[in-house]
């Protein structure tokens, strides 16, 4: 699949990157989950902080479930983590399991913390993630170069693309999803043709960002843009565009992009033609984004991102990265803009 939203414009394009090479070493690539909240202390569900090490998100919860002796659904995570990476995240099980908690510890597996809360944790239970980084060989003859970079990132925020993992190689994945939108059958499992469709949802949303930065609108607000509040809460149409842009400027919003589907909130006036000529470019009609139904609701994402704690250190030819981002963001987005290269980073 050839398609530009699988490479969209930086942020920093006149600004050149240090290159250099990520996950050189397991413990070079580290993510520690933010949770939404803290266990209470009480409650029917064990929560364990748990570090992994070089383990696939399925892998590790498959044989988490084995040494419980307990079915991998009964155990709850807020979510996905890179596996060529050292990860620290929270991890509920049932009451019944506790017992066997020394059973856990090995192969590359380790309990930091046991506690209890009342519910099971789930999927976006937490509300972000915190990277530290290396970046190997890198270019560090000019080291103001990374700074001018970040000073970039904090001031205007990062754009919010999803990273080209998310796409499948050569964005087959997204392509897939594509061809069911436009009403192909395809012969895979449900959860398969589910992730074809999130993938086709996302190229769409980098699509109408990468226009947003091409178009120099990255920090503009339009008519009829959606608006969310920032770090989260409700969503609204820009009706008088003087206001909304000083809301934006005040970092109490942001804009947010489109992640189409048949009960996506709807964007007005102009942000709705320029939304409308993204789906006509990709030869889609609004008529196609009913054809998966549940399957592809719809909903919207936030167009930028504010990166929390961003930081660089050097030590010889080796950068060391550090900041937070939202949970469902992507660490590759803020590699490229550093690198200047497409990096296989971990996602949210």
């Amino acid at each position: 699949m050839n398609h530009p939203a699988l490479s969209p414009p930086m942020l920093t394009p006149d600004l050149p990157g240090v290159g250099g090479r990520i996950k050189a070493e397991l413990d070079d690539f580290a993510v520690e989950e933010i949770p939404a909240y803290e266990p209470s202390g009480t409650g029917d569900h064990v929560y364990l902080w748990v570090e992994k090490r070089d383990l696939s998100a399925e892998f590790f919860v498959r044989g988490l479930a084995r040494r419980l002796g307990i079915p991998a659904d009964d155990i709850g995570t807020a979510g996905l983590k890179d596996r060529h990476a050292v990860t620290r995240q929270w991890v509920s099980i049932p009451k019944i399991a506790e017992p066997r908690l020394n059973q856990i510890d090995g192969d590359g597996v380790k309990v930091l913390t046991v506690s209890r809360h009342t519910n099971k944790l789930k999927p976006g239970h937490l509300r972000g993630n915190r990277f530290n980084i290396v970046i190997r060989d890198a270019d560090a003859t000019q080291p103001e170069r990374v700074q001018l970079i970040l000073d970039r990132v904090r001031e205007l925020g990062l754009p919010n693309y999803y990273g080209p993992q998310r796409f499948g190689r050569d964005g087959e994945t997204a392509d897939n999803g594509f061809r069911m939108i436009r009403g192909e059958r395809l012969n895979a499992p449900p959860f398969r043709l589910k992730l074809y469709l999130s993938a086709a949802q996302s190229l769409l949303f980098n699509d109408c960002l990468a226009r947003r930065l091409t178009d120099g609108l990255f920090r503009t607000v339009l008519t009829g843009d959606v608006m969310m509040k920032w770090p989260f809460g409700g969503i609204f149409n820009a009706d008088d565009v003087a206001v909304e842009q000083e809301r934006f400027d005040r970092r109490e919003t942001v804009t947010a992009g489109p992640m189409f589907g048949k009960k996506t909130f709807a964007a007005k006036g102009v942000a709705a033609e320029r939304e409308a000529a993204v789906l006509a470019a990709n030869d889609l009609t609004p008529a196609n984004l009913d054809r998966p139904g549940k399957w592809m609701s719809g909903t919207r994402r936030h167009n930028l991102v504010y990166v929390e704690d961003l930081s660089a250190a050097w030590d010889g030819p080796n950068l060391r990265l550090t900041f937070g981002l939202p949970a469902g963001s992507y660490a590759t987005v803020l590699l490229r803009e550093v690198m200047k290269a497409d990096a296989d980073a971990g996602e949210e």
